[in-house]
């Protein structure tokens, strides 16, 4: 607390942090003006009917804006999925990969590309998503129109939040689209306490648990925090060097390494897998052709739903299975180890006891192995334990370890960011003051 006063001090910083306050409040303001059209009623009756599916984690992620159906409901899912695919495509496809390589130009154009995909993929989740809430009856005047309209708002204001995030980054602290997210999972939590209260109030919920469930929350939080800000450090040795008329000494550095490299991306891509098929038996309704091939694939849905629901044994195995496959998947994905050994061995680097080129890679890549495999089991851990509290412990209030990780990240970057704010004004003082003093003893030799 001390550290944030003496921040706020500064006059670059305070500007910073009210621009990022600023911004999250024109996010939050967005998420209660509905897109024209709706009728609230039916819309609330609809989202209760569909606790447990791929909407309930989609709402989670935009702060409760898509169960009222606002302009900003789509949240900043299309423009973290176009990231992601871009991502993946750059590996297949040379070009792409090509463009990392090029510096601040690469790096503009693989922006640009994946604001094009945003729009491509905003426009067609925006116009499925009007689709499928007119066939529910949550809309007042169905029709083209209302398609139209829903699809051009939701479409804007995924775009707008894109624009929003942005400029979080260049001109506030922290990760842009990481602050929309944060602050739209903080959102929930008075509402989620609340009802915690109030269950310990009408006798629903033990206080001697609720402390104890409490406690639990804090040890998780704190075991999440040391692993995350936790590192395995690779010893790099740089050779003696000329450079112009010098000889510069050997150097010692090392390549730090994440236990967990892939970050909340497993465990979201794994919950949109599970709960697609309960989203699918949901939204096939009710009516015609109940007793034909319609009544069969819906019975057949709605069983596998049942089936991969929270707590159930089955949810649980592939819940952990899907984890561990995309931390696995996506540490490959974002991190290449035969790229980073042929980068050390042009800049003249080695690591102790081990030949440049391919063995550097190679041990490298044993090195990341093990970390993910322990990365994953550590995430599952922690996102199967709300699902164990809930089934076996009948806990009422819902801890979610996507949430959780998210929250934990999020703030982690956000303070580190911040320090390294703060670390730069000193460094700017000291050198003032250097030519200051510089200055003065010229002027007294003179």
């Amino acid at each position: 607390m001390a550290g944030f006063g003496a921040a706020t001090r500064l006059t670059e910083i305070r500007q910073r942090l009210m621009f990022l306050f600023g911004g999250l409040v024109v996010y939050r303001t967005g998420t209660f003006i509905p897109i024209p059209g709706i009728d609230p009623i039916a819309l609330a009756k609809f989202f209760q009917e569909q606790e447990g599916t791929i909407l309930g984690l989609f709402n989670m992620f935009s702060g409760g804006a898509l169960s009222r159906l606002s302009i900003f409901a789509l949240g900043v899912m299309p423009y973290i999925s176009s990231s992601i695919i871009i991502q993946m495509v750059a590996v297949v496809y040379p070009p792409w990969a090509e463009w990392k390589k090029e510096g601040e130009a690469g790096r503009r154009r693989v922006t640009q590309l994946t604001r094009y995909a945003t729009v491509f993929l905003a426009v067609f989740q925006g116009l499925g998503a009007a689709y499928a809430f007119q066939n529910q009856g949550v809309v007042l005047n169905a029709g083209w129109y209302f398609l139209l309209t829903a699809t051009v708002t939701l479409t804007t204001g995924t775009l707008f939040l894109m624009w929003l995030g942005e400029q979080i980054t260049e001109r506030g602290i922290g990760n842009g689209i990481s602050m929309i997210i944060l602050s739209g999972i903080i959102a929930g939590l008075p509402a989620a306490l609340g009802n915690s209260f109030t269950q310990i109030g009408t006798g629903e919920m033990n206080p001697a648990f609720a402390i104890l469930l409490l406690l639990v929350i804090a040890g998780v939080t704190m075991f999440v925090v040391f692993v995350e800000s936790g590192q395995r450090r690779i010893a790099v040795n740089y050779a003696k060097r000329m450079v112009g008329r010098r000889m510069m000494a050997g150097q010692t550095s090392h390549l730090p390494f994440k236990m967990n490299m892939s970050g909340v991306i497993p465990p979201i891509f794994a919950s949109s897998l599970l709960l697609f098929p309960a989203t699918l038996a949901n939204f096939a309704g009710t009516g015609a052709g109940e007793n034909g091939m319609a009544g069969g694939f819906k019975s057949f849905m709605q069983g596998l739903a049942a089936s991969l629901g929270y707590g159930q044994p089955l949810h649980m195995v592939l819940y952990g299975a899907l984890i561990v496959f995309f931390c696995f998947f996506y540490t490959g994905l974002v991190f290449n180890s035969r790229e980073t050994a042929d980068n050390l061995k042009k800049a003249g680097a080695f690591i102790p006891g081990i030949r440049p080129g391919q063995q550097t890679g190679e041990y490298i890549d044993r090195v990341l192995t093990r970390l993910t495999l322990w990365g994953a089991v550590y995430v599952t851990a922690v996102c199967l334990l709300p699902e164990i509290l809930i089934s076996w412990g009948n806990v009422p209030f819902y801890f979610g370890g996507t949430s959780l990780l998210i929250i934990v990240v999020v703030v982690m970057d956000f303070i580190a960011q911040l320090r390294a704010h703060m670390m730069s004004h000193q460094y700017e003082g000291l050198i003032k003051k250097a030519n200051l003093r510089g200055a003065s003893r010229q002027g007294a030799l003179r």
